[in-house]
C-alpha cells in the first residue's frame, strides 16, 4: 500500500521509535544463529475487524529486508477466532525481533476498527457518521485514525492545522460567535471551521453563519434533537 509522502514519513517514525524501544534482541542473539530460519503464522485469537496489516508487514521488513510476509486476509475483512491472517518466514533473529512491534500494532489497529464498526452498524441508516476525535496516543495518530477509517469511520480533524475549533476560551476572548467566526475567515479564508456551540441560542447563531461543523457541548437528548432540526433547516 502506498502512502501520502507526510503519512509514509510519520507511519516509518513510528515504527523506529518501537523498534527502538526493544533494542538488541540478546536473546534470540544468543541463541540462534544466522543461518537459523523460521516459519511462523499471525492467528486470530477473537472475532473482529483486521486491522494494521500493512504496518505489521512493514515492521517485519524494516528488521530484514529478507523476511517474507504473505497475509492471508486483507485490511477492513472481518476474522473468526483462529483463523490464519498471515505467513511469516525468514531469519529467526529477525522474525523474533519484529514480532511483538508487529503484533502490538495489529492487536491496537484491529481493536479500534473493531470497535469503530460497532458503533457505524449502530447508525446504519440514521445518516449519522462516526468521527475520531484528537484524543489519541501521542505518536500514534496517524495509525489509530487510520484503523477508524478500516472500521468504516471518518477522521476529523488530523490536526490543529487543517480545520479551526473554536471553542468557549475563544468566543470569550473574542467577545463573540459572530466575530470569532469572521475574524478566522478574515485570516485562513479556505480553512473549514467548526464551533463549540453551548445553548440552541448559539446553534440558531451558527446555522445563520453558515460554519462548517457545529459541536453540540453537553446538550440534552432533547436540545440535540431541536438542534438537529435547526441544521437541517
Amino acid at each position: 500500500m502506498t502512502y501520502p509522502v507526510n503519512i509514509q514519513r510519520l507511519i516509518e517514525s513510528i515504527i523506529e521509535i518501537a523498534l527502538e524501544e526493544d533494542g538488541e534482541d540478546k536473546t534470540s542473539t544468543a541463541l540462534f544463529s544466522d543461518s537459523d530460519v523460521l516459519e511462523a503464522r499471525l492467528i486470530a485469537k477473537a472475532e473482529g475487524l483486521i486491522a494494521g496489516l500493512d504496518i505489521a508487514s512493514k515492521v517485519f521488513h524494516k528488521v530484514d529486508p529478507s523476511i517474507t510476509f504473505e497475509p492471508s486476509v486483507q485490511d477492513g475483512f472481518p476474522v473468526k477466532d483462529g483463523q490464519v491472517l498471515a505467513n511469516v518466514g525468514g531469519p529467526a533473529r529477525g522474525i523474533l525481533k519484529a514480532e511483538r512491534v508487529a503484533l502490538n500494532f495489529l492487536q491496537r489497529m484491529s481493536g479500534i476498527a473493531t470497535a469503530t464498526r460497532e458503533y457505524v452498524d449502530k447508525v446504519d441508516g440514521t445518516g449519522a457518521i462516526i468521527l475520531d476525535t484528537r484524543k489519541t496516543v501521542p505518536g500514534h495518530r496517524v495509525l489509530d485514525r487510520m484503523a477508524v477509517r478500516i472500521g468504516g469511520g471518518k477522521n476529523h480533524r488530523m490536526g490543529l492545522y487543517d480545520m479551526a475549533l473554536i471553542k468557549d476560551n475563544h468566543i470569550d476572548n473574542i467577545g463573540s460567535i459572530t466575530g470569532a467566526v469572521s475574524r478566522l475567515r478574515r485570516i485562513y479564508p479556505d480553512l473549514p471551521i467548526e464551533v463549540e456551540a453551548r445553548s440552541l441560542s448559539d446553534v440558531e447563531e451558527l446555522v445563520r453563519l453558515g460554519v462548517d461543523r457545529i459541536m453540540l457541548d453537553n446538550f440534552t437528548l432533547n436540545d440535540i434533537r431541536s438542534a438537529v432540526a435547526m441544521a437541517a433547516g
